[in-house]
């Protein structure tokens, strides 16, 4: 299944971005459930995530400023960044963790996010 995000760009400090993630040949039980990052030099993190039904959970560092949100008919995912930091720069990829590792999913090409004045 061929995963695909969008809505990144250069941002200002400050400002925001809404990011999508689609997953149009992907079947409902393996829909992306969680939003990454990858920063220069850095290791992919999550940082938002569907816990169980609708329970969302967030990277401290995120918590206020992001929400994660779904559109199960559409496949696809959402992540509205608001209040955007200089340290939220990284190029952002969905997925759906399976646990020890894995992913429902390959890797998709990210989309960049730059925050910069």
């Amino acid at each position: 299944v061929q995963l695909v995000e969008s809505g990144g760009g250069l941002v200002q400090p400050g400002g925001s971005l809404r990011l999508s993630c689609s997953a149009s040949r992907s079947i409902l039980s393996t829909l992306p459930t969680t939003w990454y990052r990858q920063a220069p030099g850095k290791e992919r993190e999550w940082v938002a995530t569907f816990t169980t039904g609708r329970n969302t959970d967030y990277i401290d560092s995120v918590k206020g400023r992001f929400t994660i949100s779904r559109d199960t008919a559409k496949k696809m995912v959402y992540l509205q960044m608001n209040n955007l930091k200089s340290e939220d720069t990284a190029v952002y990829y969905c997925n759906r963790p399976l646990g020890q590792g894995k992913y429902a999913h390959d890797w998709g090409q990210g989309t960049q996010v730059t925050v910069s004045s």
